[in-house]
């Protein structure tokens, strides 16, 4: 509280016109990188890379589309650099990555949308060299009592549990992303597997500024029947499930049965203990 008395007491800076300038915000040295990875998103992908541009016009902004069949990269391209490889969440976050230049990585989903002022929360708390990365607070595009447990719980389990998922925005440093090869090359579940690195590493934070997500594949099974469908899928990929059978299950939706497939293969990056941090 006294840190933040003195800084409002700060006096202001004059220019050479004789106006008076503000001091620089924390965190105002560190560059971002917004890297949207994209597939068949031509319905959305303009209005969420305007907003993007507007909101944050001094970020470095890329779109990673993963071979879409329909308008996506050439309605992209009139926004943000754009470059394509394989389809694959990880793999086309980490290829952003690669081609990217900012000391913060941020990892947005095309069907989010990112409140304004989650930039400048992302550099104030990257002012602290114990935090490594973190996301924002979950909210969704309807309001139901079930979406906003989900958003609620959601946030909490980031918060205190340090698995950040996708579309909660998740931000991290440079430095360290490198330094634990990214992404594994998983299907699905490369959100929870690499929070779960990146926690053994520093600390994670979730912030105020909220990223609201789309709701309509939980809205579409019923959400509280999809809220249990996520938690089976999570709990067959800390059981060790091949990554592949929890893709197809995902893509099939709660109820519907599968062939037989492996069911244990060696995860890439596999996490064997996790060693806590404090909040």
């Amino acid at each position: 509280m006294l840190a933040r008395m003195r800084a409002w007491a700060r006096p202001t800076r004059a220019r050479a016109d004789g106006t008076r300038q503000s001091p620089p915000q924390p965190g105002s040295d560190l560059s971002v990188s917004i890297i949207v990875p994209a597939l068949n998103e031509a319905p959305i992908i303009s209005e969420t890379l305007q907003r993007l541009r507007r909101d944050f016009p001094n970020c470095e902004l890329i779109v990673v589309d993963g071979g879409s069949s329909d308008a996506t990269p050439d309605l992209a391209s009139a926004q943000a650099r754009v470059v394509t490889t394989a389809p694959g969440r990880a793999r086309q976050m980490n290829e952003g990555a690669a081609n990217t230049r900012g000391d913060v990585l941020w990892f947005v989903h095309a069907d989010t949308v990112i409140a304004p002022r989650a930039l400048q929360q992302i550099r104030e708390a990257l002012t602290n060299p114990g935090i490594v990365g973190g996301g924002l607070s979950l909210r969704f595009d309807r309001r139901t009592p079930s979406l906003d447990y989900l958003a609620r719980m959601s946030t909490l389990r980031a918060r205190h549990l340090h698995h950040v998922f996708g579309d909660q925005a998740m931000f991290v440093r440079r430095g360290t992303f490198e330094h634990l090869g990214g992404f594994a090359p998983l299907p699905l579940m490369e959100d929870f597997e690499f929070s779960r690195r990146l926690h053994r590493t520093g600390r994670l934070v979730v912030l105020p500024a909220t990223s609201t997500a789309a709701s309509r594949r939980l809205t579409q099974h019923g959400t509280l029947r999809m809220i249990a469908f996520m938690q089976y899928l999570k709990l067959l990929f800390l059981a060790g499930a091949s990554p592949e059978r929890i893709q197809l299950r995902y893509q099939a939706g709660p109820g519907v049965a599968l062939p037989a497939l492996p069911d244990r293969v060696k995860h890439p990056h596999r996490v064997t203990k996790e060693k806590p941090h404090g909040d």
